[in-house]
């Protein structure tokens, strides 16, 4: 039933223009998702709502609700799964790498999805349980563009966390010349995260790797280093 509320809920909600809006935006990126037309906002405030009515149910039966959700391939209903699933962060156990792993293999197909996912749920999943990273590094070898960025996106809630330094310049060298614009920004961001903590390291390792880096990848990684260390790690020799 909660399910069907909230289908019902956004439906009723729908904006035809903010739906077609959408679609185009997306399509730059080669992606057409399926929308109902609900801001994104209003989407969060709705799931947090309803995360009200189900939240003493057993952490299984939400986890089914999630899967449920995410079913439809409605972005809005991702938008609300991947919600629930980041407020049992605490409730994670190493038996649930295999699932959330699925979700993102099967219902990651969007940088929205990709980096929602993985700066909250995924992300707060190995940074309760790192030695699930050698995992993850698997994915920087495969052909969805969506899984490679996942593999830097998802150190970014540890980052923040000023752990896991080495695992993400791991990560990087990993990356370090995929050809894909979308993985380029996804390390990137990853390594700009890093430098808010870690901003000689950043830079050195950037000044090591700037001759391989898509220029891309090393605008993202410097933009929150000093003036001074911007324009030298910019320049070519």
């Amino acid at each position: 039933m909660t399910v069907q509320e909230i289908r019902d809920t956004l439906k009723k909600l729908s904006d035809p223009e903010k739906r077609r809006r959408r679609i185009l935006w997306e399509k730059q990126y080669q992606e057409t998702p399926k929308l109902y037309g609900v801001p994104i906002p209003v989407v969060r405030k709705l799931s947090s709502e309803f995360f009200k009515k189900i939240k003493n149910k057993p952490k299984k039966e939400i986890l089914q609700l999630c899967n449920d959700l995410l079913k439809s391939g409605y972005s809005e209903e991702r938008t609300a799964a991947f919600d629930w699933a980041f407020r049992l962060r605490r409730t994670y156990e190493e038996s649930d790498f295999h699932l959330l792993e699925s979700w993102l293999t099967e219902h990651v197909r969007s940088w929205g999805a990709c980096d929602d996912f993985c700066t909250h749920a995924l992300g707060a999943f190995i940074y309760r349980f790192p030695e699930f990273i050698q995992k993850t590094r698997r994915w920087t070898r495969s052909e969805n563009r969506w899984i490679r960025r996942a593999s830097a996106v998802c150190l970014i809630y540890s980052v923040r966390r000023k752990e896991r330094l080495k695992d993400i310049f791991e990560t990087a060298d990993a990356l370090l010349t995929d050809q894909d614009v979308m993985v380029q920004k996804g390390y990137g961001w990853m390594l700009k995260e890093a430098s808010n903590h870690f901003p000689l390291e950043v830079f050195n390792y950037v000044m090591k790797h700037r001759k391989e880096m898509p220029r891309t990848a090393l605008r993202y990684a410097i933009e929150k280093l000093s003036s001074e260390l911007r324009i030298e790690a910019m320049k070519r020799e």
